[in-house]
């Protein structure tokens, strides 16, 4: 079995083996959370997730508008 690397690389961003995630705390959570999918818009939502110490991470993905942040 092999250990996973963890980086904290802000209070709510930490890098699990290469991977970002970005942590929410409950009230935060995005509104695709725990959504499937809506055959009528053909929308995804959040799937996959965990918990570390209060806050629920989720896989960070960059899109075109953090470049102009």
């Amino acid at each position: 079995m092999q250990l996973k690397t963890i980086k904290f690389l802000n209070k709510a961003t930490i890098q699990l083996d290469g991977v970002t995630y970005k942590g929410y705390e409950v009230g935060e959570l995005p509104k695709k959370f725990a959504f499937i999918y809506d055959e009528t818009k053909d929308k995804e939502g959040i799937t996959q997730w965990f918990n570390y110490r209060g806050l629920t991470y989720v896989e960070y993905k960059k899109s075109v508008w953090d470049a102009l942040k």
